[in-house]
């Protein structure tokens, strides 16, 4: 099994990505040359991590008859200072809203993607830190991230 991507250059900074039959357009902006019409590539990786463990946490939650009234993943990448400008550390902020009683069952369900299922943090994990923290009903209930001394 494998995965394939096609990269089409559509003239000055802007690139048409087909991903299993979906265009993402990637772009600079304007003072880099580009017309600003997407993204530029790096921060697709942080949203590439997002949906896996979001996708992750979503069946979860489906397969525990587990209901929230809302879910967002908050993504922040470190970049280093020199070229080439890389991640060097990610973390995530998981924010439930939802009954009180599956607080419980939406940390299981974090914790499970970050520490079984998604693929795509743990290759990230291989090359750098990547931590994460769990909010519900505006409160912090777990949170993995150490301040680097």
């Amino acid at each position: 099994m494998h995965h394939e991507t096609e990269t089409q250059w559509m003239g000055k900074m802007q690139f048409n990505a087909l991903v299993n039959g979906h265009t993402i357009v990637m772009d600079a902006p304007e003072r880099a040359g580009g017309e600003d019409n997407g993204p530029i590539p790096k921060p697709l990786v942080l949203t590439a991590l997002s949906g896996c463990t979001g996708m992750d946490v979503a069946a979860l939650l489906r397969k525990t008859q587990t209901e929230v009234d809302s879910f967002d993943i908050k993504v922040r990448g470190e970049l280093s200072k020199g070229q080439p400008m890389q991640y060097t550390a990610i973390h995530l902020n998981y924010v439930f809203q939802g009954p009180q009683a599956f607080t419980e069952a939406a940390l299981n369900a974090v914790t499970q993607s970050q520490e079984k299922i998604c693929g795509v943090s743990d290759m990230l994990k291989k090359i750098m830190p990547v931590t994460w923290d769990v909010t519900y009903n505006g409160v912090l209930i777990f949170s993995n991230k150490k301040e680097l001394v």
